[in-house]
């Protein structure tokens, strides 16, 4: 069974990309998504059904269960913005697609980096996951860790920064 967080990632990587149908199937899940045509039907197992309508500004989704409905409710939210100083002497470090901030490969694991840790140019900052794949950010600059602008799980976006790095 697909959860709520990885159904929001299938359609917005299907929402960017340029083809106008999806269809997933295993065992008793099929997801089947439709571009430019206002529904998109999902449906997990034969009893059950999720629709989301989607629009280019907003997605609303409505769900069968009460707590899957609460996930969704949760899903939908908009996260918090954080400031980004726009120091001029710091630098970003950027998430390159949409998907899931780790920051450690396993939840037993320390973190990779912490505010006023010193990274090199190859060190592994975090793990961003898109569709079942681990991918690791490196910091692509040498320097300190000033600020860290993303929560351990949370949802990110292609482009969004998950670092401010004090540049030596």
């Amino acid at each position: 069974m697909l959860k709520i967080q990885e159904i929001r990632e299938i359609i917005k990587l299907v929402d960017s990309s340029s083809i106008d149908e999806f269809v997933y199937e295993v065992d008793d899940t099929k997801v089947k998504l439709k571009k430019n045509s206002g529904t998109t039907v999902i449906a997990e197992a034969p009893a059950q059904v999720v629709k989301a309508v989607t629009a280019p500004a907003a997605q609303v989704v409505e769900a069968p269960k009460a707590p899957a409905a609460s996930v969704a409710e949760k899903a939908a939210a908009p996260a918090p913005k954080v400031e980004v100083a726009n120091d001029a002497s710091l630098h970003k470090i950027v998430s390159p697609m949409v998907g899931t901030y780790y920051q450690s490969p396993n939840p037993e694991s320390p973190a990779f980096v912490q505010v006023g840790d010193k990274v090199g140019e190859e060190s592994i900052v975090c793990i961003v996951e898109a569709m079942k794949l681990f991918n690791e950010i490196e910091a692509e600059v040498k320097g300190e860790i000033v600020e860290v602008l993303v929560k351990d799980g949370e949802l990110v976006e292609y482009g969004q920064p998950l670092f401010l790095v004090k540049e030596n």
